[in-house]
């Protein structure tokens, strides 16, 4: 997936879910852990953003693969998906986070697989 030149580039919610699914991309949510507890995508891998600018790695599971960067709304992920594309990774935000993803009805789990809300 080819980045913009200007700023990152960005996906939608669908678009996400269609990459994570097909097990080309990982799904990479960079919320607090709080937000995280109450209600993520399944599958998707954690690491905040507060996290990453202190220099924290991936984790196994999400190095070398394309990253689809996801926050509530979008702007720490698009700060997150810059900071990933300067270390080389392949990373793109996508459009409207959390919030977008749970608006097009796809599934959100809270910490214990149980039906969860965006917080």
């Amino acid at each position: 997936m080819p980045l913009l030149r200007r700023g990152t580039a960005r996906v939608t919610p669908d678009q996400a879910h269609q990459r994570t699914t097909d097990g080309d991309a990982v799904l990479l949510d960079v919320r607090e852990q709080p937000e995280w507890n109450a209600g993520h995508a399944p599958g998707a891998v954690h690491v905040p953003l507060s996290r990453l600018v202190t220099g924290t790695g991936l984790p196994a599971t999400a190095q070398g693969r394309p990253l689809l960067v996801i926050c509530r709304s979008g702007h720490r992920s698009q700060q997150a998906a810059r900071l990933l594309a300067g270390r080389g990774a392949e990373a793109v935000d996508v459009k409207g986070g959390m919030q977008a993803w749970a608006s097009a009805g796809l599934p959100v789990v809270d910490a214990e697989g149980s039906s969860g809300r965006i917080a």
